[in-house]
Parts: structure tokens; C-alpha cells; sequence
């Protein structure tokens, strides 16, 4: 008889079930086989399972030809969560344990050589597609105990060590599931450490910075070094609305099956903020690879993806962000798997506005010094872009000013009531969600316009030279404003100040 043990890996943000089949014959010596198409960190537990097992003061079956089948065998198995399952199989096998119980659970844990389970990365997704397959349960390290036990109606049976799971499984050591409220979790732990009220001055920044939450539009900050950019980015994702419980699953699993959740951390509560660096491969920012791992616009997902130094990222990288900025997901395909991620973020940008350091040195460049460094970020890039605003350098007096700054809290009211305006607005309309995501035929039908807002409109676009591409970001932004103010039309106050967020679209740009 062929004993088989439950056990699971991920594919993309899912996972799905892998059947761990064993067979033992009698050999002159040991032999330990792994088949079904393991990675080589699966193919080492052949050298971490005999010593955990032995260990444990458990039996290793010496003298056999051990045949481990991991099924379905065409799709590849990484890493060493398949260790715990192989273990069971083989102390079960050799009758070292009763087998009521096993086909009820799913093993995931890696072993060390002593026995102890050690985390594993994907649990929250693993757990998930265990209920939905009808198991009772699971069966993992400590480690991973919190972030199995988000999902309801499964039993979450954490363990120490190998010797705990032998014993409870022979049913010598009564266990209780272990249990969390993830709703008290979820309340709970929704709090952000960095706050706009640490911002002096800059009033009109954080204007665009409120407008863009809003609207879930874009934006890049054109300023000298020392300006505030990054410390404003920083604290967008305290004024954005609350994640919902959905959204904060979604951003787990991501999270989960890069192994980038803490030990202590059941569910992500709060809205992620990405930050690579500008040396970043595009590989590392959409992801890839050769097991087509999630990239950072992945690990944002929900939150904010931050880029500073825009103008100094390589040119390929940013042509890569064109299609996930435009479909909020992105597939990546490699010759043996094709998955996809979400990336549903906001994109907020910084830039020097000059190839200056200084504002003394920027005195040093001429205007088409300063269109050429603006070039480097192309059309299509500035076409997703909807909101341009300049931060200048905080002034003495507001440094040194006395008076509190708004909260972050008064901000992300205002924005929570525009964004129920706007899914109140979009109920009917199958995947928009926010202003942002219009298209010409809502903004047509959402952004009606009346002559005295037309003809700013026009007179604008004259005398300012903004580009074509312009006039949509601008009812887009307009409406927003509107949202903001609780007002069903868009009116020409409205307008004049989504105009003054184009900069970057003027044919003749200057600092």
C-alpha cells in the first residue's frame, strides 16, 4: 500500500494541492529518490529529513529503496516546505504513526536537522485553497501559525517540532486550533507612524497630494534636493482610504509568497509603500526571473509605488511600468510558466527640475539644457501621470512656525468622502472604481462642461501650449476637485487649479 500525504505550493498569488506519494522496497542499501520535477532545495531534503527523523528519536527506514512522488509531476516544486510532508510519509509508512487522521490535513514546514519546524513563505494562500478543497486542517511551524489562521472554517494546528506532530497524530498530545480574531487584528493595527502633521509648509503640495488620493491619480514632484519630496511621499499612504479586508488579503498573499512577512504578522492592515532604489533591474520592479517571482509594483499593490530620481532610472525599466500602469496587472511569461500579479497602486514621482543639484547651479543651465533633461521620462510614462506640482524649499517662518499642521486623519476624511462620491458615480460602470480610471467615454458622460469652463478650456491649451494629451488628465483632475468639494458640476475654479497641474505638458517648460 502507497501512503500519500497532503501537502501544497504556490503558483502566482494561488496555490494549489500536491499529492506526496511514497513507496519503500527492501534494498542491500539506502536509496532516497524525489521524482516529479523538484527543485534543488526540494531534492536536499533527502539530507535534512534523515537526520530530523533520527533526531526526533523517531525511525528512519534503513535498508530500503525510498521512492518519493510529488503529484502532479509536470509542474515544478520549490522549496523546502515539502519537507514535513515527506517526513510523515515516511514515519507513517513505516508505521510509526496511525493514518486516520492524515488525509485530513495539509503538511507545510521545513525541518531542521534536529526536527524543529521552521517557517515557510505562501502560507495565507496555501491555507486558503486548503479549505476550498475541504481539508480540516493545517499543519505548520509556530512561525506561520498567525498568518494561516486569517482564513475561517480551517483548524490551524501549530507545532515546535517534529516529536509534537508524531505524538499528536498517534493521539498522545490533545491540541487545541489555534485561533485568531482577525477582525479585532484587522481594526486594531490600521495605524500609520508617519503622519502630514510632520510637514511644515508646503501647503500647495500637499493640496495636489489630497487631490491625487482623491482621485487615486498619479503625480510627479518636480524639486531641488532638500525640498520635502520624499518626506511627503512618505506619508501618502496615511491620507489614502482605509484598506478593506479584501484588499488587505490580497496584499498579504503577495507578500506571503515572497517571504516577506514577519514572524509576529498575521494580515498587512496597513497600505504598502515601495521605494526601489534607481538602480533597479526592470526585472526586480515588474518582477521575473526564472520562477517568475512578483516584482516591487507587485509588492505595492494596493498602496504606493514611489520612484525618486525619476530621471535617473534606466530607460527600460520605466517603459516597463507603461502596460501595469494602464491594466493594474501584470503578466509575466517565461518558457515553462506564465503567471500574473496585481498591481493596482498609486505611482507618485520625484525629479530635480534642472540637471542642477543647486539652485545656484541651475542658474549655470539654459532652457534647452533643462527640456533635455526633462526628456529622459518619455511621452507615454507622462501620459499616466495625471498631476504635476513644483516643491519648493520650505521658508524660514514656516520651519519655524508654531502652528500645527492638518492631521493626516482630517485629510483622509476628505478623501474617503470623495471616493464614495465616486464609487457611488461608477456602480454601473464594470472596472472603474475611481476618476483616474476614466476612459473618453465616461469622461465624456461624467465630465459635462459648461461654456465658461470650455472657454478657460480652450484659452488654457492656447496660451499655455499644453499638449493633447493634457485635456483628459485635466477634466479628470477637474472632476475630482469637484468631488472634494462636494459639487455635482465642474466649474471653472475647479478647472483653474487642475490646469496649474500640468506642468510638464507646457511646450516651454522652465523652472
Amino acid at each position: 500500500m502507497i501512503t500519500e500525504i497532503f501537502t501544497a505550493a504556490t503558483y502566482g498569488v494561488d496555490a494549489y494541492i500536491i499529492r506526496v506519494e511514497i513507496h519503500l522496497e527492501r534494498a542491500a542499501q539506502l536509496f532516497f529518490s524525489i521524482v516529479g520535477l523538484p527543485d534543488n532545495a526540494v531534492k536536499e531534503s533527502r539530507e535534512r529529513i534523515p537526520a530530523a527523523i533520527k533526531n526526533s528519536n523517531l525511525v528512519f527506514p534503513l535498508n530500503n529503496r525510498i521512492t518519493i512522488n510529488l503529484s502532479p509531476a509536470d509542474i515544478k516544486k520549490e522549496g523546502a516546505g515539502f519537507d514535513l510532508p515527506i517526513a510523515i510519509a515516511l514515519i507513517s509508512e513505516s508505521s510509526q504513526v496511525a493514518t486516520e487522521k492524515i488525509k485530513d490535513y495539509v503538511f507545510i514546514a521545513e525541518l531542521s536537522l534536529d526536527g524543529k519546524l521552521r517557517r515557510v513563505p505562501g502560507v495565507l494562500p496555501i491555507a486558503i485553497e486548503a479549505k476550498n478543497r475541504g481539508f480540516k486542517g493545517i499543519i505548520l511551524s509556530k512561525e506561520n501559525a498567525k498568518e494561516a489562521a486569517i482564513v475561517e472554517g480551517l483548524e490551524v494546528y501549530p507545532f515546535e517540532d517534529l516529536t509534537e506532530i508524531y505524538d499528536f497524530l498517534n493521539g498522545r498530545l490533545d491540541v487545541l486550533p489555534y485561533e485568531l480574531d482577525i477582525k479585532e487584528v484587522f481594526s486594531n493595527d490600521r495605524k500609520y507612524v508617519l503622519d502630514f502633521s510632520d510637514v511644515k509648509g508646503q501647503a500647495e503640495v500637499k493640496r495636489a497630494m489630497e487631490v491625487a488620493a482623491a482621485g487615486a491619480h498619479n503625480i510627479i514632484m518636480i524639486g531641488l534636493p532638500g525640498s520635502g519630496k520624499t518626506m511627503l511621499a512618505k506619508r501618502v499612504p496615511s491620507i489614502l482610504p482605509p484598506m478593506t479586508l479584501e484588499e488587505a488579503l490580497e496584499t498579504t498573499k503577495i507578500h506571503s509568497i515572497a517571504g516577506l512577512m514577519l514572524p509576529d504578522t498575521s494580515i498587512i492592515t496597513t497600505r504598502p509603500f515601495r521605494s526601489p532604489h534607481h538602480t533597479a533591474s526592470d526585472v526586480s520592479i515588474v518582477g521575473g526571473g526564472t520562477n517568475a517571482k512578483p516584482g516591487e509594483i507587485s509588492f505595492a499593490h494596493n498602496g504606493v509605488l514611489f520612484l525618486d530620481e525619476l530621471t535617473e532610472f534606466k530607460k527600460n525599466v520605466l517603459e516597463v511600468l507603461r502596460q501595469p500602469l494602464e491594466d493594474r496587472i501584470v503578466t509575466i511569461a517565461r518558457s515553462k510558466i506564465t503567471v500574473q500579479y496585481p498591481c493596482s497602486f498609486m505611482f507618485i514621482a520625484a525629479m530635480n527640475p534642472s540637471p542642477a543639484g543647486t539652485a545656484k547651479e541651475a542658474q549655470l543651465y539654459s532652457d534647452y539644457d533643462v527640456q533635455k533633461f526633462i526628456s529622459k521620462i518619455s511621452g507615454p510614462i507622462l501620459d499616466r501621470i495625471d498631476i504635476h506640482i513644483h516643491v519648493n524649499p520650505v521658508k524660514y517662518q514656516e520651519l519655524s512656525s508654531k502652528i500645527e499642521s492638518e492631521k493626516s486623519e482630517v485629510i483622509r476624511e476628505r478623501v474617503v468622502k470623495a471616493r464614495e462620491i465616486q464609487i457611488r458615480r461608477f456602480k454601473n460602470v464594470h472596472g472603474i472604481f475611481s476618476n483616474a480610471n476614466m476612459n473618453s467615454k465616461e469622461i465624456k458622460k461624467f465630465c459635462d462642461l459648461d461654456n465658461d469652463c470650455e472657454n478657460l478650456l480652450k484659452t488654457a491649451i492656447a496660451k499655455l501650449g499644453l499638449s493633447a494629451r493634457a485635456y483628459d488628465r485635466i477634466l479628470k483632475v477637474g472632476r475630482t476637485i469637484a468631488d472634494l468639494a462636494g459639487e455635482e458640476k465642474i466649474s471653472t475654479s475647479h478647472l483653474s487649479e487642475a490646469i496649474q497641474y500640468r506642468t510638464l505638458d507646457r511646450n516651454s517648460w522652465v523652472n
